[in-house]
């Protein structure tokens, strides 16, 4: 017996996961006992899919090319670090039949390198970019499986739950970024007859030079604590590394960081080095600033050994979550206090405004919990943005996020598109059928974008599916039970659609458990922190910045597209820079834009006069007398002098005239020699 079939004998041995996948068929139950705890656990999660382990699976899910597109955009981070790792990786098991694969943390693969051979082959069963891999769908195998319970893991052979998929060996590894979300999973697939132990620890290796580059890309520039149990460790992707606010808060790890302190992911943000190590920031601080530089030191963890660490870095350019960058803060109110939740998705949105921190903390309270949300705002404000973020904040965020645009999808195919079909039930449906939308959230989020568009017959089977948590598909079949979280969003009023009787009452109190208004970018008071956010996703290599007077004119503009709007000028700005300039101004600006700040810019220089001229110009209506008299000069102004004229531009006689000259201190001297600088005034204005 080979090396490797020995190590293949200690994991399940062939015997057993034979006699276990003959149960399953005959019987339909998996006995304990015969496989592992991990591979049964998983094998059962497959079973209660509704999988059968024969035959093709139904209805996969598999990206369109604009789908996949927009995929890569999202993980666009993500990937810059991922393909040098690969490239490196995939050069190691050249020749053995290979694939290296990066998916995402719905189970999409999104980037492939390897033997063209074995990629042909793989395509066969969509071991290709663009396929999605979670167990509900394929049954166990390493990347769904590492998906579920978060840990690196082999499934080799007569392992997988499907047969067909059964010719592969595929060791996966997570991939977390610095906030401890997971971004998704590094794979190493191949022939099963080429089977190798050591492939494992390949695969973990790659995913922690992954974190190690995503670690360094977002918190290279402030203090970062290495930690080693050697202190030749530290410097090499075996250190752990923290990244620390100048008070001691961690801020940031990569997952050795956390292993090394045990601590969890959910202490990012929460848990200071003093806690993790019993040793003041002070004390560090005082050795990145010493005569020789940082140096090593011996730290003594929770349970008493020893580790080495060592500090490195300035002073960090954001101390904690959501502090506007200096530039920014006169265009700033007040912002709520510090003293934020962890890090995660939602805080990254948590940009100083008052409105939108309470709705945050608001919608943080529910993520745990049974309660859809209700998103209202203007087109363009984000309500996406927040409803992912919200996703990847809570805990269903290793599940998908479904995201349904009701408005988009014509309406005759939107209820096959959200429920699915059978095969053939109905001309134009995929000979395979097809899960439909709503199964695909199954374990995640289902976010229904523009929901007040959606037809009144749909709203009837949707509301019948959230009261059910079932599917049936178009075409007959037995209903799919699924699980999911819920975000609906609107541009529209909902309450006065249902008023209208153009949406259903019933369905509204349905999905508005929690109602949350996004405020106009207009309205908000963190215009500058989110210029400064947005110009970091649209540059993250390189720090890029707004002149002071155009950031001032931008902070002013009415936006009616919102964020949206301004994200795309911003890009667009960021793509119009040279290679040398690192601060946009107004050669920068697209054309429209400029223009229309051009024009802001003179209404606002025009309007403080033409308001002062208005206040001067302006009968002081509490004073009858002082009324009389301005009326008398005006008319005298206007008349040049001319009493008649003037008595007859007021409609009275000329004794009446004389009087109210005299009662205003305008006798036959002074009504010769009227303010020039009034009756020219005067006389342009009124003439």
């Amino acid at each position: 017996m080979t090396a490797a079939n020995a190590l293949m004998s200690l994991r399940t041995p062939p015997s057993r996961l034979r006699q276990a996948r003959r149960q399953l068929l005959e019987t339909g139950e998996l006995g304990a006992g015969l496989l592992d705890a991990r591979l049964h656990a998983s094998w059962q999660r497959s079973r209660a899919y509704g999988l059968a382990p024969e035959g093709r699976p139904q209805g996969v899910p598999h990206a369109s090319a604009a789908q996949l597109a927009r995929a890569l955009e999202q993980r666009r981070a993500l990937l810059a670090q991922a393909r040098p790792v690969m490239e490196f990786v995939a050069e190691q098991v050249r020749a053995s039949d290979s694939l290296v694969i990066l998916a995402d943390p719905q189970g999409m693969l999104l980037h492939a390198l390897g033997d063209d051979g074995f990629a042909d082959k793989a395509a066969r069963v969509a071991l290709r970019p663009g396929a999605v891999w979670l167990e509900q769908w394929r049954g166990t195998n390493a990347i769904g499986t590492a998906l579920a319970d978060g840990r690196p893991v082999v499934i080799n052979g007569a392992e997988h739950y499907l047969e067909r998929n059964g010719f592969l060996t595929c060791a996966a590894a997570p991939i977390v970024d610095p906030s401890g979300a997971l971004l998704g999973v590094l794979d190493i697939s191949g022939d099963r007859r080429g089977y190798h132990p050591h492939t494992l620890g390949l695969a973990r290796s790659a995913a922690r030079m992954i974190e190690h580059q995503l670690f360094v890309a977002r918190h290279g520039g402030g203090l970062v604590l290495r930690l080693h149990s050697r202190p030749e460790g530290l410097d090499t992707v075996t250190e752990g590394l923290l990244a620390l606010a100048d008070d001691g808060l961690i801020l940031g790890a990569n997952g050795l960081g956390l292993e090394w302190l045990g601590l969890a992911p959910s202490a990012l943000g929460r848990c200071t080095v003093e806690a993790a190590l019993g040793l003041r920031m002070q004390e560090l601080l005082a050795d990145v600033h010493g005569a020789h530089g940082s140096q090593p030191r011996r730290l003594q963890r929770v349970d008493g050994s020893l580790i080495y660490g060592r500090l490195d870095g300035a002073r960090p350019q954001q101390p904690r979550p959501r502090v506007a960058p200096p530039a920014a803060t006169a265009l700033l109110t007040t912002a709520p206090p510090a003293s934020a939740p962890a890090p995660d998705a939602l805080s990254a949105l948590d940009t100083g405004d008052a409105a939108v921190h309470k709705l945050i903390e608001r919608a943080r309270r529910v993520l745990a919990k049974p309660i859809a949300l209700l998103l209202q705002g203007e087109s363009g404000v984000g309500k996406e943005l927040l409803a992912r973020a919200c996703h990847q904040s809570g805990p269903r965020r290793a599940g998908p996020f479904v995201a349904i645009n009701c408005a988009a999808l014509p309406e005759h195919l939107i209820e096959a598109e959200l429920f699915g079909h059978r095969p053939g039930a109905f001309t134009g449906a995929l000979k395979d059928g097809a899960p439909g939308l709503l199964r695909q959230a199954h374990g995640g989020t289902l976010f229904l974008d523009e929901i007040g568009d959606m037809p009144l017959a749909l709203q009837a089977r949707l509301l019948r599916v959230l009261q059910e948590r079932q599917v049936s598909p178009l075409g007959g079949g037995q209903p799919v039970a699924v699980d999911f979280a819920l975000i609906c969003a609107s541009h529209r009023r909902l309450r006065e659609e249902v008023d209208a009787q153009r949406f259903r009452e019933d369905l509204y109190y349905r999905i508005n458990g929690l109602s949350l208004q996004l405020p106009p970018l207009r309205e908000r008071s963190d215009f500058a922190a989110l210029v400064q956010r947005l110009l970091t996703e649209a540059e993250p290599s390189c720090s890029v910045s707004v002149e002071p007077d155009v950031l001032a004119l931008l902070a002013r503009h009415r936006w009616p597209g919102n964020l949206r709007q301004l994200a795309n000028v911003l890009r667009t700005c960021c793509a119009l820079l040279d290679a040398d300039e690192a601060q946009i101004g107004w050669s920068h600006l697209p054309d429209d834009m400029a223009e229309e700040l051009q024009a802001l810019a003179r209404a606002e220089h025009v309007q403080p006069e033409q308001e002062q001229e208005k206040k001067e110009e302006a009968p002081l209506e509490l004073d009858l007398r002082q009324a009389s008299s301005r009326c008398v000069q005006q008319a005298l102004a206007l008349a040049q002098g001319n009493r008649s004229e003037a008595a007859r531009r007021l409609g009275v006689s000329r004794n009446t005239l004389y009087r109210k000259m005299r009662e205003a201190g305008l006798d036959d001297r002074l009504d010769a020699r009227l303010d020039g600088r009034l009756n020219a005034r005067l006389h342009g204005q009124l003439d």
